[in-house]
């Protein structure tokens, strides 16, 4: 009879598990993807369009709590784990409800879920959510294009909507973001790298997403989700680390596998995190990953322009993943609100509604900020109302996108943004000289 098969996952890299390892595989049946970490994507299907001709109904996609019903109505065999971002223990945990329910557990690593790429590729990944693998991404991006390299980026999957008109997504220009119909979580990885001129793709078939980007690509970055490793395999492995939380490289999956995969390591928030903290992630990683280049770096953070935040009541949306299963209990917003003079954070909750209420009620270690949570129209209406009912003179937006071009917040914003600067030597150009040299000299022959 084969194989029967549940993969646990976020509409990620289960779906990417799924059509590089079990799609075509006769010696395995997926009898459902089970889902979490984000609202509403469960009680849909994986559409036959992209489940294949041995999937003619799809596969349906449940909520994780149903994971032992489905187990033994089934008669699973084993389930795969296709998530990011959860502590060791979390994935033990979840190993110990399969194999009491009756079923192997597995982790597909990166040599069978990788795909190969015609063209170079730059990872950039990290040991958990938030610790800036975007800005990361985009001055890898101006270092590409600086030397003359057509740029393409790769973005990790965020297929919230209807998956099979999202099987491949380009952008690129705003307008073309805009006629998605994003979330805002789309939002925040994709408009900014657009604006530099940098072509992105995103979607659920990478497979074909790879083939379309190579085709116009000199270089590709691959720009990782949460601390996901990546699904194209990398020339060249840039992780991501936090001094602001030390010890979490070495205590989450698949944080620690980047860790030890990573050509280089950026530390990045150097310029805001403890000195011993500092020493002891350089230590933690130079025992981990003794051949890695490691290259310091902070995130200064600066606010556009708004009224003035001294004296002022402030609420701060932060972004979502960061301060949610990132664990965060605040970023970019807050200290930039602080910086600013804020004479008081105003705690968001007492005005949370609907699914801002609940996400709060999930994630109770989440400081006084708001997350900006947006995975569909309703509840970027209950972020708007949340926002609106709050008693406070500004907000500070420390999310990647203006949100008051999105939504009503209905209060005066103010905009907190940031870009990676590297500390001293190495730094990112130093680090990936070689491969631009080779590169540029293999793009500039190309494009003549």
């Amino acid at each position: 009879m084969g194989q029967r098969t549940i993969i646990m996952g976020a509409a990620g890299r289960d779906f990417h598990v799924f059509n590089t390892v079990f799609r075509e595989d006769p010696g395995h049946e997926v009898v459902a993807f089970t889902a979490t970490q984000i609202p509403g994507i469960d009680g849909r299907s994986y559409p036959p369009a992209l489940s294949g001709a041995r999937y003619p109904n799809g596969v349906p996609i449940r909520p994780e709590s149903e994971l032992e019903e489905l187990i033994d109505r089934h008669a699973v065999t084993d389930v795969v784990h296709a998530y990011s971002d959860l502590s060791h223990e979390e994935v033990m945990h979840t190993a110990s409800r399969v194999l009491a329910a009756g079923a192997d557990f597995r982790i597909v690593g990166p040599t069978a879920s990788m795909l190969h790429s015609t063209k170079p590729v730059v990872a950039v990944c990290a040991v958990r959510t938030g610790c800036g693998k975007s800005q990361t991404s985009r001055r890898v991006g101006r270092l590409l294009m600086d030397a003359g390299l057509r740029t393409v980026l790769i973005r990790h999957p965020m297929p919230y909507g209807d998956l099979e008109r999202m099987a491949v997504q380009r952008f690129a220009s705003l307008d073309d973001i805009d006629a998605s119909d994003p979330t805002i979580e789309e939002r925040e990885e994709y408009e900014t790298p657009v604006s530099m001129g940098m072509v992105v793709y995103a979607g659920v078939d990478y497979a074909r997403i790879l083939a379309e980007a190579q085709a116009e690509a000199d270089v590709i970055i691959w720009d990782g989700g949460n601390n996901d490793f990546p699904f194209v395999r990398p020339d060249v492995l840039i992780t991501v680390a936090d001094p602001l939380r030390p010890g979490h490289e070495r205590r989450y999956h698949p944080g620690e596998t980047n860790l030890r995969m990573a050509d280089v390591v950026v530390i990045n928030k150097v310029d805001v995190a403890d000195t011993a903290d500092v020493t002891a992630l350089t230590h933690s990683i130079e025992s981990l990953n003794p051949t890695a280049t490691i290259v310091r770096a902070a995130s200064p953070v600066s606010l556009g322009p708004g009224p003035d935040l001294a004296d002022a009541r402030v609420v701060v949306v932060e972004d979502g993943p960061t301060i949610t299963h990132g664990g965060m209990p605040y970023g970019a917003g807050t200290v930039a609100a602080r910086a600013g003079g804020a004479r008081e954070l105003v705690d968001p909750r007492p005005f949370a509604v609907g699914s801002i209420a609940e996400t709060y009620a999930a994630y109770p270690d989440i400081g006084p900020v708001l997350p900006a949570m947006g995975y569909g129209q309703r509840q970027i209406q209950e972020l708007s109302a949340t926002l609106r009912a709050a008693s406070c003179d500004v907000v500070v937006v420390g999310t990647p996108i203006d949100l008051s071009r999105v939504l009503d917040v209905g209060h005066p914003v103010r905009r907190a943004t940031y870009e990676l600067e590297e500390i001293g030597e190495p730094d990112l150009r130093g680090a990936l000289s070689e491969q631009l040299t080779v590169w540029s000299g293999a793009g500039t022959s190309s494009a003549t």
